[in-house]
């Protein structure tokens, strides 16, 4: 049986998961929204090593929130915007 602790764990993670997603979609700043998803990356390393893959947490976080939001970072860094503001 699952334990309440766990189960609330699970599901503050969740929402927690869903809220950071869906700032990062909102957010008209690139670089804000990609800060946003290394936070979502973050959130979801956390939900698997509470789901006990301890391997895969450490995975998610090194590549997804470390690896993947420097290079978005750079890329944003080294283009332009071409549209115009309004």
């Amino acid at each position: 049986m699952i334990s309440w602790d766990f189960a609330l764990i699970q599901i503050i993670l969740g929402v927690l998961m869903i809220l950071s997603a869906a700032i990062a979609v909102k957010l008209r700043d690139l670089l804000a929204a990609v800060i946003a998803m290394a936070g979502f990356s973050l959130l979801l390393s956390l939900e698997f090593y509470v789901l006990q893959a301890p391997d895969v947490a450490m995975a998610e976080a090194a590549i997804g929130a470390g690896l993947v939001t420097a290079i978005y970072a750079l890329a944003i860094k080294y283009t332009r915007r071409m549209e115009v503001e309004e």
